[in-house]
């Protein structure tokens, strides 16, 4: 399913759901971040998705890592709260969701890079690579702060 997103955008379709997403952000050899490429909007993002009922939050993000990625992880850490209802996500079915999402900091503990139905491309990207990349300004917001010195969860 196709979707457009609209961050702090006038025009931007009235939100009529929320839904809890989660998406982590994993550092390999040499800091290289996981990055996937998105079949749904052709952007570059950390791997994530929806809650799925029966599943804690951290159980979430290692199901959407392992299968967007092929890679098996463990969530060490949160890096923060994300809960701007100036970003809205619209998908091709009507759908109008209101952004919610938890982003984790996680370890790589094995597996082997491969794509999904989700994710087209999936690489191990060096920081100083990211601006030659198509990532939203939400997703930079989670590295950027993933990044940070601080370890302090943010929130909104």
């Amino acid at each position: 399913m196709a979707r457009r997103d609209y961050y702090n955008d006038p025009n931007a379709p009235a939100a009529n759901s929320i839904a809890v997403a989660v998406s982590a952000f994993i550092q390999g050899e040499h800091d290289r971040i996981l990055m996937i490429r998105r079949t749904d909007n052709d952007r570059y993002s950390i791997p994530g998705g929806q809650l799925e009922l029966g599943e804690t939050l951290t159980q979430a993000a290692v199901r959407e890592v392992r299968e967007e990625t092929g890679i098996e992880c463990e969530v060490t850490g949160l890096i923060g709260i994300y809960s701007n209802p100036n970003h809205v996500i619209a998908y091709d079915d009507g759908e109008v969701r209101q952004e919610f999402s938890i982003c984790f900091r996680g370890q790589a503990l094995g597996g082997t890079l491969r794509t999904s139905s989700e994710s087209k491309e999936v690489h191990w990207v060096a920081e100083h690579r990211l601006g030659d990349l198509n990532v939203h300004p939400s997703t930079r917001l989670r590295i950027d702060h993933a990044l940070r010195e601080s370890r302090l969860p943010y929130f909104s």
